[in-house]
């Protein structure tokens, strides 16, 4: 709903969905629900909280943390400054408001995304809030209620971003270990890499009525499929149809049907005493003790940090992400060929689909048995066709969690191969719950009680790779790329037109050794002076050997340590750690 003009701006707002002059008290009355057509209007996180917690109850969790700007990301506005004009707008520290309370005097930790700060997105801060949220419920015993409303990973951290998906998850997966409820509600809208992540993989899940919610939005689907909409696609009432909510609830029965939910789960079992709360910087402290079990040199010959003699070093970010996109550069069914021995694909989610985007089964690494998993493009026209360009379906995602999970159970370490543009952003994917497929996968890998080790072979696009790459050890090709998005997206939203997908890439430090120094990627595993599609069998001896040489060290560290450093590794991508370690500027 927007003002009709500038000297009743206070008073009147015109309803976007029928378009009735509507009087400001009015609206709120009926908690900004149009009383005319029924159009739940955005609400900003205060008015939220408002709304939904007991008088006097609330109290505020901090929200402030150091200043970061990690890849001093710059487009038509230096990013420090759009944070400022956010801050100023809305009066909030962050997009997203963390707080304890009571709802209808049931004690619970809440997180609030608002959407009028920078859209939503998640970013650093955002995800160290949420986590520390997460963390604050699991300490003090009580569920956790998150309202999400979101565009999706914030475009300006680069893969920092993408890395929060994984971070929120393993506290959700906490909650879940301790047997403590946790509650998404959507409103509108709800899209990308919160969609993919923390917002589906709740215990419960609702949705507001009038809330979207999906993977891709609607316009990238349109531009990428050339296909029509159907009628009411990602609406709440479309989640319901195709069982990707619990349920869907007007503005004015939340309250009311949280405080049900609550009341039953808490009847469920007593209330155990609080446990003691930590300061995050006590935990990380703690953690950091054991995370010396892995940490380790790079292995001579197999890669490392970029030295100022590497090629990888000074090739441009644009032509590593066309490198990296090169037809003939190896697929996962190369590799399995040339560096794994004796293997047995395995088909099938179970559920009624095999994704041909997604390879995985039985093989040997140097006699030692392991499940394999990776996306598969293929160098032909026909080939790629075939397999979809490597993006995986909801079955694609739901066969390779199969896999891992059988992975555990039989004791094998899991090695994934990421190589991928992005997850499937059709209408039939949608229908088929792509986000909550994602958003399994990351929960279910933080979790998983055996090694798992991940290369980034070539393209590693948003959540579609984060779903196999939630990892002990992550290793990057040389000419190998891994971003939240892709730099001719990037530039599609930031810049005025798609021709500055060069200065895009830059910007996003989506290469092997930007994200070294990082601290996403490992280690780097070098190519052949050209590139690995000019000297595939040598690629593939180096790869065998950088991934023996970080697989040998996981496999003599007990299974509950993997989980506690995997879940380590990812937690130190929170904002509070990331102030002053931008990359620099070029």
């Amino acid at each position: 709903m927007t003002a009709t003009a500038p000297r009743e701006e206070q008073l009147w707002f015109r309803c976007a969905g029928c378009a009735s002059l509507l009087y400001r008290k009015r609206l709120r009355r009926n908690l900004d629900v149009c009383p005319e057509c029924g159009e739940h209007a955005r609400l900003g996180a205060p008015e939220r909280l408002r709304q939904l917690v007991d008088p006097g109850s609330l109290r505020l969790l901090p929200d402030r943390l150091p200043e970061a700007d990690p890849l001093d990301f710059v487009d038509v506005l230096p990013y420090p400054h759009r944070l400022t004009g956010a801050r100023a707008g809305t009066g909030l520290a962050e997009g997203v408001v963390c707080a304890t309370a009571t709802i209808g005097g049931h004690p619970v930790t809440l997180a609030v995304m608002d959407f009028r700060f920078l859209g939503g997105s998640l970013g650093c801060a955002v995800g160290e809030l949420i986590t520390r949220a997460a963390e604050r419920a699991l300490d003090d015993r009580t569920p956790l209620v998150l309202v999400t409303a979101s565009g999706g990973a914030r475009m300006q951290e680069g893969a920092l971003s993408l890395m929060q998906m994984a971070t929120v998850s393993q506290a959700i997966a906490a909650l879940r270990e301790a047997g403590l409820l946790s509650v998404s509600v959507l409103t509108d809208p709800t899209y990308g890499g919160v969609a993919a992540s923390f917002a589906t993989n709740t215990d419960l899940v609702l949705a507001e009525s009038g809330a979207r919610m999906g993977f891709a939005g609607p316009r990238v689907i349109r531009q990428i499929t050339g296909r029509a909409l159907p009628e009411g696609f990602q609406t709440a009432d479309f989640l319901l149809r195709h069982g990707q909510v619990d349920m869907v609830v007007q503005r004015r029965s939340l309250r009311g049907r949280l405080v049900a939910l609550l009341a039953a789960t808490r009847a469920g079992r007593p209330t155990p005493p609080p446990v003691p709360r930590q300061e995050p910087a006590a935990r990380h402290e703690r953690l950091a003790d054991d995370g010396a079990a892995v940490t380790r040199p790079a292995v001579e010959g197999a890669g490392g940090t970029p030295t100022p003699g590497d090629t990888s070093a000074v090739r441009d970010a644009w032509d590593t992400v066309r490198m990296a996109r090169h037809p003939g550069r190896p697929t996962t069914l190369d590799y399995l060929d040339s560096v794994f021995d004796g293997f047995v694909e395995l088909h099938g989610d179970r559920l009624g689909a095999d994704c041909p985007a997604i390879v995985g089964g039985l093989a040997r690494l140097a006699g030692r048995h392991v499940m394999v998993i990776g996306h598969q493009k293929g160098h032909t026209t026909a080939e790629l066709v075939a397999r979809n360009f490597g993006m995986a379906s909801p079955a694609g995602h739901r066969k390779a969690l199969r896999l891992m999970r059988l992975a555990a159970r039989l004791g094998l370490p899991v090695v994934t191969l990421v190589d991928t543009p992005g997850a499937d952003p059709g209408v039939s994917a949608e229908e088929q719950g792509q986000a909550a497929a994602i958003a399994e996968n990351i929960l279910t890998l933080t979790v998983l009680p055996t090694p798992v080790l991940t290369v980034i072979t070539g393209e590693g696009g948003s959540g579609g790779a984060l779903a196999l790459a939630v990892a002990d050890r992550v290793l990057m090709l040389e000419n190998a790329v891994y971003s939240v998005i892709s730099p001719e997206g990037c530039a599609a939203i930031l810049w005025p037109d798609r021709s500055a997908a060069p200065q895009a890439a830059r910007a996003l430090r989506l290469t092997a050794p930007d994200l070294c120094r990082l601290g996403v990627v490992d280690e780097i595993v070098s190519e052949p002076s050209s590139a690995a599609h000019d000297d595939p069998a040598e690629t593939a001896h180096r790869l065998r050997a950088a991934l023996l040489a970080n697989l040998l060290p996981l496999l003599d560290v007990p299974p509950a340590m993997l989980v506690r450093l995997r879940r380590q590794r990812f937690r130190r991508f929170g904002g509070a750690n990331r102030a002053g370690a931008g990359v620099g500027r070029r």
